[in-house]
This record gives structure tokens, C-alpha cells and sequence, in this order.
């Protein structure tokens, strides 16, 4: 597949400093950027996974010790 990217002065810059710093071509580092990119994206989504479940973890036990000590109170 063939894009074509619009690039502002800055990012042009950008670009071709790294095509002569990486001596790679400007297509190749277009297309580890939007790899890295949407990487960065899915360890943002399991970390927030990740932090929702321990969260859930935590309020369970919670309940579970709360009802744990009633079960010996002779009610």
C-alpha cells in the first residue's frame, strides 16, 4: 500500500535528519514510528487493564474479609 504523509517544515526536518542519522529510508522510519506507535498504545491499554483488575482484586478481598468477620459474631 502506498500513503502519502503531509508534513509540516518541522517534521520534515525531523525526518530527514534521522534518514541521514539512522541511514535509513524515509519510508522506513515512517513505518517503525507507527509500529512503535501503536505498541505504545497497547501497553497503555494492558496496563490499564492490568491496574483496573488489581483494583477489582483489592475491593473483593476487601468485602470478603468484611464478611468473613461477621460469620463468627453469633448472629
Amino acid at each position: 500500500m502506498t500513503a502519502t504523509v503531509r508534513l509540516d517544515k518541522h517534521l520534515e526536518r525531523t525526518l530527514n535528519t534521522l534518514t541521514v542519522s539512522l541511514h535509513k529510508k524515509k519510508s522506513d522510519i515512517i513505518r517503525d514510528a507507527i509500529r512503535l506507535y501503536a505498541t505504545t498504545i497497547e501497553n497503555g491499554s494492558k496496563k490499564r487493564m492490568l491496574n483496573a483488575i488489581d483494583k477489582t482484586k483489592k475491593a473483593d478481598k476487601s468485602l470478603y474479609e468484611t464478611l468473613e468477620g461477621t460469620l463468627d459474631d453469633g448472629i
